[in-house]
C-alpha cells in the first residue's frame, strides 16, 4: 500500500475492536467496528479526489470517537 493512502484507525470508542473502511456501491464510505458494529456517518463521493477526501473524513471522525452504536433493543 501506498503510504501516502495509508489511514490509521483508531480501536473502536465502544468496544476496542478493529475499524474497517466501508464502501457501499461505489458512492459512500463508513467505518465500522467489526465486533460491535459501531460506526460512523456515511459520506458520500462522485470521483477519486472525493472518494479520498470522505476516506480521510470517516477517519477522522472515528478515531475522535463521533460513532452511531445501537444496543439490543433500541
Amino acid at each position: 500500500m501506498d503510504e501516502k493512502n495509508f489511514i490509521e484507525l483508531e480501536e473502536c470508542p465502544c468496544c476496542r475492536g478493529g475499524g474497517m473502511l466501508i464502501h457501499e456501491g461505489g458512492w459512500s464510505v463508513q467505518v465500522e467496528c467489526m465486533i460491535c458494529g459501531a460506526h460512523t456517518v456515511y459520506l458520500e463521493y462522485d470521483n477519486e479526489e472525493q472518494k479520498a477526501e470522505a476516506e480521510r473524513g470517516v477517519a477522522r471522525l472515528w478515531n475522535i470517537g463521533k460513532v452511531i452504536k445501537q444496543d439490543p433493543g433500541e
